[in-house]
Formats: structure tokens, sequence, C-alpha cells
């Protein structure tokens, strides 16, 4: 049986990776291939691929948006994510739409095969990461609420609370696998949070970013 699949991702170079990837394997045709959510959806209705591989931040409709619009259209499609994030406002939301599958994108080409075949087969495929954060959001409840702009110097005006999560533990010595592994999120994840601070921060590495944390007390009292 011969697995049908859209791709859809807004990056050429990853989109044309994807798709040469799942073309060198016999039991896998790609149907259709999209570079944002709105045409994703177009082309889910026309094709009815099995499984849908989704980008989660595209233009138009996000990949929490395509999955809603392609369960709600009865099409049969299972949707499965593939994405740079890890963190809980990109998981959560993907999932109650209803992907059945979610897997960050330094997942290895092996990996993402068997997703393909795994959530074609009605089984839920989950990226470890995305496992131990669901786990820890059922044990210990969701995190506390985004830290005030009282408690956050004004400089720090614009960063997310994951962002300055990120700060404050690279800040204390933690290198990025460290730091995902803190968070419970993908080393991917934790270079773009990283390379969004330093672009709304206007510094030009992560040195500047640990001397800035320092010089405005996000720093916790056991950094070294």
């Amino acid at each position: 049986m011969t697995i049908r699949v859209l791709v859809a991702d807004d990056q050429a170079v990853v989109r044309d990776g994807v798709v040469l990837l799942l073309t060198s394997s016999e039991d896998i045709e790609v149907v259709g291939q999209a570079g944002d959510g709105n045409e994703a959806v177009r082309l889910a209705m026309a094709q009815r691929p099995d499984v849908a591989l989704v980008d989660l931040r595209m233009p138009g409709l996000d990949g929490a948006q395509v999955t809603a619009e392609v369960l709600a259209a009865g099409i049969g499609a299972r949707v499965l994510i593939l994405t740079t994030f890890a963190d809980d406002d990109a998981v959560i939301p993907a999932l109650r739409a209803g992907a059945v599958g979610y897997l960050t994108k330094d997942a290895t080409g092996e990996a993402l095969l068997a997703a393909v075949r795994d959530v074609a087969a009605g089984r839920t495929v989950l990226d470890p990461a995305v496992q131990r954060r669901l786990v820890q959001l059922v044990v210990n409840g969701p995190n506390s609420p985004a830290p005030t702009s009282a408690s956050l110097p004004s400089e720090a005006e614009g960063l997310t609370r994951r962002e300055v999560d990120v700060v404050r533990l690279m800040a204390n010595g933690l290198n990025n696998r460290q730091v995902a592994r803190e968070m419970v999120v993908s080393q991917a994840t934790v270079k773009t949070h990283l390379n969004h601070v330093l672009s709304k921060l206007a510094l030009e590495d992560r040195g500047a970013l640990i001397a800035w944390a320092w010089r405005f007390g996000l720093v916790d009292n056991t950094g070294q």
C-alpha cells in the first residue's frame, strides 16, 4: 500500500529536502507541495492525502489552523507536524487542533519516515521532547504565569516568558543542550529563541547577551 503525503512548509529548501527524502521510499508518494497554510488546505481538499506533513509557522494559516481545517473537512487525512518549535505555545494548539504526530526538524530522516508510516497506520507519534513536556504538564501543571513587568527590567520588555527563561539559563552557565533539557524543548527551539532575543535586544552574540543579563539582574543568585 502506498502512503499518499502532502508536504507543507514555507521554506523551499526544507520542503525540497523533505520531499526528496519521502520520495526515496518506495511506499510513499508525495501528492502535493504547499508553501503556505492556505495552499496546504486547498491541496489537502483536492488531493485527499493519507498524511499531511505540516510546518507549524507558515504565512496565512499556521500549522494548528491547517490541522483544524483539514480535520473539519472529513477527508480522512491525518496531520503530522514537522517544525522547529517544541515549546508550550507551539505544541498545545497543534495537538488540540487534532494533530496526531509532532516532530521537530532535528529528527533524523529515518525517524521522519517511520513517523509518516506510523501516522498513516493510525498511531500517534510525538517527539521525545514533546513527550517529556506533556508528562511534566500532567505531573506539575502548567508553568507559572509569565513574569510581570514589575519583575523584569524595562530593557527586557518585548521578550516572551520562554525567551526570558533562555536568557536566565544561559547567563547561569548552561549550554544549548543543557538549556534544552532544562526547558524540555529541542536544541533547535533553544537556538530559535536565542536568535529572536539577540534580534530584539540588538545584541551581537551570546557573550553580549550574558553580559546584558548580568547587567540587568536576570541571573539567579546561584549563577556561576
